[in-house]
């Protein structure tokens, strides 16, 4: 009989902490951020160096606002290997200046980025500036935390 009342007085606690989890998990907020606009310049950076820098707009569509949103770019046609007058990228980890992050986006709301370095082209042996920008490049929401 003991065993029958402590079996269920475990279902009912287990039952009451269920619904007290499930009621405060509650409605999460989201959010729906987008790349509104976006520019890609060459910048020249040394003699027979150049860079690919970029700026532009994110908005804040969702209902929730959002915080430390981490924005940078990506040149996906670039090699990692260095060939004189041809695009690459570094292989290392996104540095300070390669990303931007802008600390608070209320819903509804947008916000300008930029950042350098998303590119490298250099023209030591060939002394030729890039006649265009790289194929391929683009904008990366990396993350961003929802304000509760």
């Amino acid at each position: 009989m003991a065993g029958n009342a402590r079996f269920l007085a475990v279902i009912f606690l287990g039952g009451i902490m269920a619904l007290c989890l499930y009621g405060c998990a509650g409605e999460q907020k989201k959010a729906e951020l987008e790349v509104a606009d976006s520019e890609f310049s060459i910048r020249k950076e040394a003699e027979y160096m150049y860079v690919v820098d970029a700026k532009g707009v994110i908005r804040n569509l969702g209902p929730a606002d959002v915080k430390r949103v981490e924005v940078t770019g990506y040149c996906r046609s670039c090699r990692e290997e260095i060939i004189d007058s041809q695009w690459y990228i570094s292989d290392y980890e996104k540095m300070e200046h390669q990303k931007d992050v802008i600390s608070y986006l209320s819903a509804g709301s947008k916000s300008d980025f930029d950042f350098t370095e998303v590119a490298f082209y250099s023209a030591n042996r060939s002394k030729k500036a890039p006649e265009k920008l790289p194929e391929d490049l683009e904008i990366s929401i990396e993350s961003y935390e929802v304000v509760q």
